[in-house]
């Protein structure tokens, strides 16, 4: 079963299968924070509206929107 960060468990450290977006300035943003398939990707909390994630040692506050699009 196909999962996105949406849903994903905090803590947990999953691998970025897929970036599944039609939006170019969406996929390269994504790209630029070192989102991209086989990169290891945590969400560390939730919030309303969003999460904050930890990729290639950096934490990152992405909307509801960029989380849908990266599957894991």
């Amino acid at each position: 079963m196909e999962m996105t960060l949406l849903t994903a468990q905090e803590g947990k450290e999953y691998i970025i299968q897929r970036i599944d977006t039609d939006d170019e300035e969406m996929d390269s943003f994504l790209f630029s924070l070192g989102c991209y398939s086989g990169e290891p990707i945590t969400v560390v909390t939730r919030k309303r509206g969003g999460c904050v994630i930890s990729v290639k040692d950096a934490r990152y506050s992405i909307d509801d929107q960029l989380a849908r699009a990266i599957v894991v």
